[in-house]
Parts: C-alpha cells; sequence; structure tokens
C-alpha cells in the first residue's frame, strides 16, 4: 500500500478526506492567482469565494473532463442523495455572492 492509498482510505460518507484536504489546500494557495486572473477579464472574485466554489468547480470540471468519482456519481444521481445535492448549491451560492463584474475605467 503506498502512501497516497494509506491516506485515502480514511473516508465521511464514502468520500475520501484527503481528497478534500488537499482540494482545498491547492484552491487556498492558487486563489491570489485565479483572482488576478479574473480581474484582468474585469471579473472580481474575492479570495474566499474560491473556498466556496472549490466542491462545485470540482464537479464541473470532473462531469466536463468524464471522470466520474463518487462525488460526483451522487451528485448526477437523479434517485437520491439530497443532503449533498443542497450542500452543493449553497455553496454555488456562497461562492457567487460576492462576485462582481468590473466597469470599465
Amino acid at each position: 500500500m503506498t502512501t497516497i492509498e494509506f491516506l485515502r482510505q480514511f473516508r465521511i460518507g464514502g468520500f475520501a478526506i484527503f481528497d478534500f484536504a488537499v482540494s482545498f489546500i491547492a484552491v487556498y494557495f492558487l486563489a491570489p492567482f485565479l483572482s488576478k486572473l479574473f480581474r484582468k477579464m474585469r471579473i472580481e472574485i474575492p479570495k474566499r469565494n474560491w473556498l466556496f466554489l472549490t466542491i462545485p468547480l470540482s464537479i464541473l470540471i470532473h462531469v466536463i473532463v468524464g471522470t466520474i468519482t463518487p462525488l460526483t456519481r451522487d451528485f448526477l444521481d437523479l434517485q437520491g442523495h439530497p443532503i449533498l445535492k443542497v450542500v452543493v448549491v449553497l455553496l454555488t451560492v456562497f461562492g457567487v455572492r460576492g462576485v462582481r463584474i468590473l466597469k470599465k475605467k
């Protein structure tokens, strides 16, 4: 068993804690660069909003790429997992709440 396999064995509700932790840590460090990039496109996204958007964006990217993870599968399941769907929608709302379109100078 490799180190990654060992770390991914710890789960909550079938989802690996390690995957969430790495995602949030990566976005935390990338947020200043992402905010700066979007500012050049005249979209102001505060750094904290990137943390709220981590899970919704990861689901979207996994669907686009075609990699179906357990989280993506459960979110796309039309029959169940209502709590997951509510959490993802709330994260999306909180993530988009502070986004502004900047006017031309």
